[in-house]
């Protein structure tokens, strides 16, 4: 369904007082149905709108914002930067002339310091809105003409996508800011409109074309013309090769697909480019490109090649699959992970946007168990192959070779797409946490990993956003100290204990960030965070406590760790001070038949421990894992460290020790304020600057789970 029609939209045309963090030229929105309720109140000066990128309302002076339509904020959401964005909106003119341009229009386009002539083949966005957001950015794709041609930079392609076709850097991609169309629209009109063929270039032998026949679309290289100046047709055209699908009884080869090849001489590695039939040939034929690794992948017998780099490979072959066994295979042991799982081409290949998915996936199911219960639990059988994708393609083989091939993630991807969660899976960007609820949620029904509560009711949830108000003291805070103050804001506890928290630090989109540095807290103590029924300790003499101050919590005298609890006699004296008189402690509720055998109860603590971190900077996620006990067991995980090729080669992932992160861990908070990020050893930087999310688990509810 498309959210953006069920909206009003605003920018903001003035800095907030309030909120230093949002700026003027911010789009944000709020849906119609609640924009009619805040219409129905007697005065109207704030709104609670959600700005692009953030998860959460915040009410804005109304005198602060601008309406614009929903068409208008796609274009204007095509600009990055705020201040941008508010100029062309003020440039009222531009944007209803943009408004107006259509497909074939002709068109100048900023390029640089010059004015390039085109037509206008695409209108629309290049990705999917982010997780949550309604809206993204629509753009123009432009077909440059005449001399003009060969000065764009793409054939019509975005991120392995293509929106519309013309030749190699012929194209433009471009925000509604840098079109003006050749004629205003104001002096235009149908009748003086020239025809598509007027505004299209002659066609000259060795054009690529497309052409339809019987509706189908197909491609072809003009290489003979017949006819004059005027009226050209088509005389002959060498038709493309049609490229064979894979068939399953290749197992599942494809282009993409790495192999590992047969030679005299012995073995050689490589990536299928083409599967298809040579002339005078009537067997299926793949062309793979050589590479040098040490991954063993596929055996195949070779019939016949062809010379240098690129050969050709004969399709009539036994596969031998290495893509993970039917059976569990258990994670990867503290003493295993330098054998197995440490190196170049380690880990989770990345391909085409992938990396929030193979972060999530990693960090997951690498070195824990914790969520081994979605590979096995009984589901729908439409959804089956999703889990059996997961289990066999991608979580074996993980465990028990330490790589899995890009083309198993992207496999995974096109099934979350076919079953419509979202068109752009196998292209975009995504937000790990979005990829989380449609497997946990959508796909295979887990049980919510969370349960709240908030005022008496239960909320469920898969992951939690920390969120934090205004008036926090906090500068170099833990990741405890941040779930308690989120906690607390809110007025939320913890309905049970988790076997799974995953946490969402504080952040407003890819780009801000709330602290330069996180501490990561190791272990989670979340006795504190429990409702009503659980037995709570005394903070002062740990005894069992009767009452909890929300006044106290902030109280700069007291830790700034832990819930505000106490015994009565406790109480008592930390409220006879002058300046905590004023404060309301709540009576806690003592799980009934506690004092029944009359001897004093040693009250246990409920602690989660860190087992991994997703980390982003630049739109790209990384991950640690914590895998064993020591302070130094750290790996650090990139699905994407380096590549072999450029546009049709591939990704080298990498998986590489970082004891150094525990020195920093063992560091006082005033050593770890002092350092610089840049000078930071290894890869620690990441970790404590650009964490995003935090995986915990419980080692005794995971049991039950």
């Amino acid at each position: 369904m498309d959210r953006s029609t069920n909206n009003m939209y605003f920018i903001i045309t003035a800095q907030p007082k309030y909120h230093g963090y949002i700026h003027a030229g911010r789009i944000c929105h709020i849906a119609e149905s609640r924009y009619t309720l805040e219409l129905s109140k007697e005065s109207l000066t704030k709104l609670p709108v959600i700005c692009m990128g953030s998860y959460t309302d915040t009410k804005l002076d109304v005198s602060d914002m601008d309406h614009v339509s929903a068409e208008e904020a796609g274009l204007l959401l095509a600009l990055e930067d705020d201040s941008e964005r508010l100029k062309w909106f003020r440039e009222r003119e531009t944007l209803r002339t943009a408004l107006s341009l259509t497909t074939n229009t002709p068109v100048t386009v900023d390029e640089g310091k010059q004015k390039l002539r085109g037509i206008i083949r695409f209108i629309g966005r290049l990705s999917e809105p982010k997780y949550l957001d309604p809206l993204s950015g629509v753009f123009f794709g432009i077909e440059l003409q005449g001399p003009d041609k060969g000065k764009g930079h793409t054939d019509g392609t975005f991120r392995s996508r293509t929106f519309f076709r013309c030749k190699k850097d012929c194209g433009i991609f471009a925000p509604f800011s840098r079109v003006r169309p050749v004629v205003p629209s104001s002096l235009t009109s149908s009748a003086h409109q020239p025809t598509l063929q007027a505004q299209t270039d002659k066609l000259s032998i060795g054009d690529r074309v497309t052409y339809f026949v019987d509706e189908k679309c197909s491609h072809g290289t003009v290489v003979d013309l017949n006819g004059n100046n005027e009226h050209q047709m088509v005389q002959k055209m060498d038709v493309d090769t049609p490229v064979v699908e894979p068939d399953a009884n290749y197992g599942g080869l494809g282009v993409n697909s790495m192999v590992e090849v047969d030679f005299a001489a012995g073995k050689s590695y490589g990536t299928i480019r083409w599967i298809g039939y040579l002339p005078g040939r009537d067997e299926i034929t793949a062309g793979v490109e050589l590479v040098i690794t040490e991954i063993f992948l596929f055996t195949f017998r070779t019939i016949w090649c062809l010379p240098g780099s690129k050969f050709n490979v004969l399709l009539n072959y036994n596969t031998e699959h290495c893509t993970g066994r039917i059976e569990t295979v258990a994670p990867i042991s503290t003493e295993e992970v330098s054998q197995v799982l440490i190196g170049r081409m380690k880990g989770i290949q990345g391909h085409c946007n992938s990396c929030y998915m193979d972060a999530a996936l990693f960090s997951l199911f690498s070195c824990s168990s914790v969520l081994d219960s979605i590979l096995f639990k009984s589901t729908k059988p439409q959804d089956a192959p999703i889990q059996k994708t997961l289990l066999r393609d991608i979580v074996n083989p993980l465990r028990s070779k330490g790589f899995v091939e890009g083309r198993h993630i992207m496999k995974l991807r096109q099934q979350l797409e076919k079953h419509g969660y979202s068109h752009s899976f196998t292209t975009d960007e995504k937000d790990p946490e979005e990829f989380l609820i449609v497997i946990m949620h959508h796909i295979l029904a887990l049980e919510p990993l969370l349960k709240l509560s908030a005022g008496g009711k239960v909320q469920e949830s898969y992951c939690y956003q920390i969120f934090l108000d205004q008036n926090h003291n906090l500068v170099l805070p833990t990741v405890q100290q941040l779930l308690e103050h989120s906690f607390h804001s809110a007025g939320l506890k913890l309905a049970e204990v988790p076997s799974c928290l995953i946490l969402q630090m504080p952040r407003f989109g890819k780009k801000f960030k709330m602290f330069d540095k996180i501490i990561p807290s190791l272990e989670l103590d979340i006795t504190d965070l429990l409702s009503e029924g659980s037995p709570q300790q005394c903070m002062m003499c740990g005894d069992l406590a009767h009452e909890e101050c929300t006044d106290c919590f902030k109280d700069p005298i007291f830790s700034q760790t832990g819930f505000k609890l106490f015994c009565k006699k406790c109480s008592f004296q930390v409220h006879s001070n002058p300046q905590r008189q004023s404060h309301r402690p709540t009576i806690l509720e003592i799980p009934e038949g506690f004092f029944e055998h009359g001897t004093p109860h040693v009250l246990a603590r409920d602690k989660l421990e860190l087992f991994a971190v997703l980390c982003i900077e630049t739109s790209h996620y990384v991950s640690f894992i914590k895998y064993g006990p020591k302070s130094q067991d750290w790996i650090f995980f990139d699905s994407m460290a380096d590549r072999q090729g450029e546009r049709d080669g591939f990704n080298i992932p990498e998986v590489q020790a970082c004891p150094e992160v525990g020195m920093y861990l063992e560091m006082s908070p005033a050593e770890l304020a002092n350092q610089v990020p840049r000078d930071m050893k290894g890869v620690a930087k990441r970790l404590f600057c650009d964490a995003y999310m935090y995986l915990y688990q419980s080692s005794s509810m995971c049991l039950y789970r």
